[in-house]
């Protein structure tokens, strides 16, 4: 309160709006005289900041701190009372709100929090208004905002981006395999071997550096995810409508939302006008949702919840206006942000498989070093001596080709299947696909072909039709049951008026196999080029219509004939239950007859049944009053399987892959989709997102595996369930096209997002991408990656038995005294042969056809298996018998190595390499089998290393550097007959394993019966 003016009496008044309001009492006169007049603000009267249009309009909604200052008003103001507004600058707010009225506002604005979905969607207008202390016709005031921004931050989602990218580089050298190689460069520089160790440093780097870039690119899903946010949206804030940044959002606030806006916040809708929204991109479905402001009195799941619209989701039809419920990270895309960012790429069984590997090396060459240096303690030798030989030793068995061989193998495959429509982004990803034993799948697009297709119509006098052809388009035909008569127009009148009002009474259209509209009326559309009834629709005129809603679940369209002798009519469509309370009539053969109990009756189980097939019923009727209609009959519609589907979900299975399927529909239309394309023989077992929710993990985990279904399902829910599956021992590839799918994508060890209908998130968050939306591609990948860990296998096989030979060779002459078989210079040209052309062709070898029906792998398998081992050790053994054969054989009896010697040896232990090569080229098939000229990368390749040989025997240049003279053609054909063993030796065991096999599995029927 202000002192007297001199003169005038009192003056008193408070601050409002961030205008200072006074009432002024003149001393002298009786009653009260206005104060003298002030020039109003400009926007007076628009319900703004200091506006005066009247004490009721002209003043906002009142703050915590303005109420106080009201009620104070509200006891002195009287009748004709005067009043002016004074602005106010920021000392005199200050003095005039006290401290203690300010942190009580301030304290109460702190207890605002968002609210759950499900629960806003339960709360009436006036209990949100009172959660959010906001008026819902005026808004938050900027005091409001300030204070709640203070606790909820700004409306956006920031990474986490706290480890630098050189940490992140350097962590990629902690890979075991990378390790034990720059230990190995390490010791080539020590030992001046200088070339070995700036080869194996390329290695590492080229590696290390792709490993590294693949890791930074997947950061990229959180950043595609930022772009659903809207930059700016439309607000109410202190009684006016503003155009803000999304990003200024904070709970409470008033949204307005129009046609072609993005959710820029979770949002309780308070008023709707014919409200439909696109929610694809959070629920993975087509059909636009219709909302409404009504609480409702079951929260269910977040696709089913109507009064309820989300951030980034789009507005399709209609307008609506609600309050902010949740922002940022407290929002349901802020949840999947979060999870996104807590959530990391599982290591893939290629990756362990090497990381161990790279362990069982480092044991390997510590063994030989410890069995070197023992040797050389039991001859008397220096310990010092023997641990720089046993070193060396152990470096050059290292294959430091592996890295790049395997890199190589694993490109070619992904170009390999790029030629399949296929894109993979990771390239582990390629071998993980031959491990994979569970596809978790998302329906809508993936499963299905996304195309709202009518398959079935019943007429309202019984009769029964089935409809052929999938999506948008005319192909197909429509057979009465059981005849298969195909009918065309008004040929029979029952189905003919049926589709007709199924035609006239929409909005869609269809171009280019393409609808624009809702996909449900785009299938009527369809289902009348099939019965050349797609022009009906020009026969009349439109004068009215009554759009659908979620209330009423039901439109209507009253046309005129373009007949003027004709009376107006209306054509309805919409849920059965609702439809059939406005017929009195149903149509029998074109003549409306009156609609008696039993004929209700039976079209309420013709809907029941059509219901539990999984399909979507619209009930149609027509008529000239909206209470007088004749009810026409049913149309079913669903979203059909893609084609392959149902014969690519069979071969998976036969192959030991389980398909399962991951929906937010129901449950009658997750069993149908399920039936139709053979989930586990139609035998299905389903499992809800609540009990979902309901179960412990390691329930879970062992429930999980014999389940086909999982309906009603939220992001959240496919988490769970993949890491469930994960917890089983399972690996798990997910596909997916929505952003409700990014986090399972992300988590699963294989992601596959589709490429027509994907959003960016989930393309992002994906290792992999089916560019035609094909699930039968996935197929194609699957054989390619169990092929790819067979080339893989092969090259390490033929690696670790060329280095072991040559290894033992050198080991064996330092033990006994024997000069050195080899020289640096032919040790170096094997080492070419060991980690050059011959052996890298083995890692393209084409994939066998026969690997999709093997089953998947074992994620514990490792390279270095018993088998492959033993296969290692058994050609290691025939390679040095052979060599100290032949050594053994043209060492004088001196003892005294010679140029025919050393070429013999040198020679013979090339063949046997190249032998070694070629039976290497498959584990478990002949040679006959693999076919003989199908790898042409490996064929020339053996014979430029033939050609290379000859040349250093028979070229007086290379025999002097490589100190070796000509042999005889007698000599060759020794040497290629004996190197054949090794060939000849694992082929025989290979046929023996063969030969067993097929023993026990003949063996096992007979025990059976």
């Amino acid at each position: 309160m202000r002192s007297p003016a001199p003169g005038r009496g009192l003056t008193c008044g408070g601050q409002v709006g961030g205008y200072l309001v006074t009432w002024a009492w003149p001393r002298r006169l009786g009653r009260a005289q206005p104060a003298p007049a002030r020039q109003a603000p400009r926007d007076a009267g628009r319900g703004g900041r200091g506006g005066t249009g009247g004490w009721e309009r002209g003043l906002r909604p009142l703050t915590m701190v303005e109420k106080r200052f009201s009620k104070f008003l509200q006891k002195l103001a009287f009748s004709g009372a005067g009043h002016r507004y004074e602005p106010l600058e920021r000392g005199e707010l200050d003095t005039l709100i006290g401290e203690p009225c300010e942190s009580k506002a301030i304290e109460k604005e702190k207890t605002v929090v968002a609210l759950p979905p499900k629960e806003a969607s339960k709360c009436h207008r006036e209990d949100l208004a009172k959660a959010f202390y906001v008026d819902l016709q005026n808004g938050l005031s900027e005091f409001s905002v300030t204070q709640r921004r203070l606790v909820h931050g700004w409306n956006e989602f920031v990474a986490d981006n706290s480890e630098p990218a050189w940490k992140k580089y350097l962590d990629q050298f902690k890979n075991p395999l990378i390790m034990l190689l720059l230990a190995s460069a390490l010791v080539s520089i020590l030992t001046k071997e200088y070339e070995d160790a700036i080869s194996i440093a390329l290695a590492v780097l080229i590696v290390v550096t792709v490993a590294f870039i693949q890791e930074y690119r997947s950061e990229k899903s959180l950043e595609e995810l930022t772009k659903l946010v809207p930059p700016e949206c439309h607000c109410i804030r202190e009684g006016r409508l503003q155009h803000l940044l999304a990003r200024d959002l904070v709970p409470g606030d008033i949204v307005s939302l129009s046609v072609g806006d993005r959710i820029p916040a979770d949002i309780r809708l308070t008023e709707v006008t014919d409200l439909l929204v696109d929610e694809s991109s959070f629920t993975g479905e087509a059909e636009p949702s219709s909302k409404t402001d009504s609480p409702l009195t079951d929260g269910g799941d977040l696709s089913t919840l109507s009064n309820i619209v989300f951030m980034g989701t789009l507005v399709q039809c209609g307008k609506g206006q609600g309050v902010v419920i949740g922002t940022g990270e407290k929002s349901q895309f802020g949840e999947v942000f979060k999870m996104m960012q807590a959530e990391e790429t599982p290591k893939t069984p290629l990756q362990k498989s090497m990381d161990k590997l790279g362990k069982q090396l480092t044991l390997f060459s510590f063994g030989i070093i410890g069995l070197i240096m023992l040797t050389g303690w039991l001859q008397g030798k220096q310990l010092l001596t023997m641990f720089t030989i046993g070193v060396s030793l152990a470096v050059a068995t290292i294959p430091e080709g592996l890295p790049i061989v395997v890199m190589v193998t694993l490109v070619l495959g992904v170009l390999r299947m790029a030629k399949k429509r296929v894109i993979v982004k990771k390239l582990p990803i390629v071998e993980t696909l031959g491990c994979c034993n569970v596809i978790c799948s998302d329906k809508t697009g993936t499963l299905t072909a996304n195309e709202m297709t009518v398959t079935q119509l019943v007429t309202s006098d019984g009769l029964h039709a089935e409809v052929s052809g999938v999506g948008y388009n005319g192909k197909g035909t429509v057979c009465l049951l059981p005849s298969k008569k195909v009918i065309k127009g008004f040929c029979n009148v029952s189905v003919g008026k049926l589709v007709e009002a199924g035609c006239v009474a929409n909005n869609a259209i269809i171009r280019g196999n393409t609808v624009m509209g809702q996909p449900t009326e785009g299938a009527l559309v369809a289902l009348a080029m099939k019965m050349d009834l797609s022009d009906i629709k020009d026969s009349y005129v439109r004068k009215k219509e009554i759009p659908f809603s979620s209330e009423q679940k039901w439109m209507a369209v009253e046309c005129r004939p373009k007949n003027e002798e004709q009376e107006d009519i209306y054509f309805m469509k919409g849920a059965f239950e609702e439809v059939i309370r406005y017929c009195t009539m149903y149509n029998n053969g074109g003549i409306p007859l009156p609609l008696t109990p039993q004929q209700r009756s039976f079209c309420q189980q013709e809907e029941k049944r059509m219901g539990s097939l999984g399909l979507r019923v619209l009930a149609l009727a027509s008529g000239p009053e909206l209470g007088a209609l004749t009810f026409l009959g049913l149309v079913g519609i669903i979203d059909p399987p893609r084609d392959g589907v149902k014969e690519a979900v069979q071969v998976l299975s036969e192959s030991g892959v389980s398909v399962k399927m991951i929906t937010g529909d129901a449950l009658e239309t997750a069993l149908a989709i399920g039936r139709n394309i053979g989930l586990c023989n139609g035998q299905l077992k389903a499992v809800s997102g609540e009990e979902v929710d309901s179960m412990e993990q390691d329930e879970l985990a062992d429930r999980v595996r014999k389940v086909s279904v999982f309906f009603r399902t939220s992001p959240k829910h496919k988490l769970k369930i993949i890491k469930a599956l994960q917890k089983s021992g399972a690996i798990v590839a997910m596909t997916g096209d929505g952003v409700n799918d990014a986090v399972a994508l992300k988590s699963a060890d294989i992601g596959i997002s589709m490429g027509q209908t994907g959003t960016d998130v989930s393309k992002e968050a994906a290792n992999m991408i089916l560019v035609d939306d094909d699930f039968s591609a996935i197929m194609n990948a699957v054989e390619e990656g169990k092929g790819i860990f067979h080339n893989i296998k092969n090259f390490v096989r033929f690696q670790l038995s060329t280095s072991i030979s040559a290894l033992s060779l050198i080991a064996l002459s330092t033990v006994c005294n024997l000069p050195n078989p080899l020289n640096a210079m032919q040790i170096l040209w094997i080492n070419i042969i060991m980690d050059g052309p011959p052996a890298q062709s083995l890692g393209v070898e084409p994939v066998d056809k026969d690997a999709l029906r093997q089953p998947p792998r074992s994620p514990q398998d490792t390279i270095l298996s018993r088998a492959l081992i033993s296969r290692i050790l058994l050609s290691a053994a025939a390679i040095i018998s052979g060599t100290l054969f032949i050594f053994w054989k043209e060492i004088p009896e001196d003892r005294a190595s010679t140029p025919r010697t050393t070429t013999m040896t040198f020679t013979c232990f090339v063949f046997f390499d190249l032998f070694n090569a070629l039976t290497c080229r498959s584990q478990t098939k002949l040679i006959f089998e693999i076919g003989f000229l199908r790898n042409h990368m490996f064929l020339y390749s053996v014979l430029g290393s033939i050609l290379g040989q000859l040349a250093v025997i028979y070229i007086p240049p290379l025999q002097r550097v490589f100190q070796t003279e000509n042999l005889g053609v007698l000599d060759l054909l020794l040497l290629t007959g004996l190197a054949s063993s090794v060939f000849i030796l694992s082929e025989l065991v290979k046929l023996c394993e063969k030969l067993c096999s097929r023993a026990r599995k003949a063996r096992v029927p007979q025990e059976a019966v």
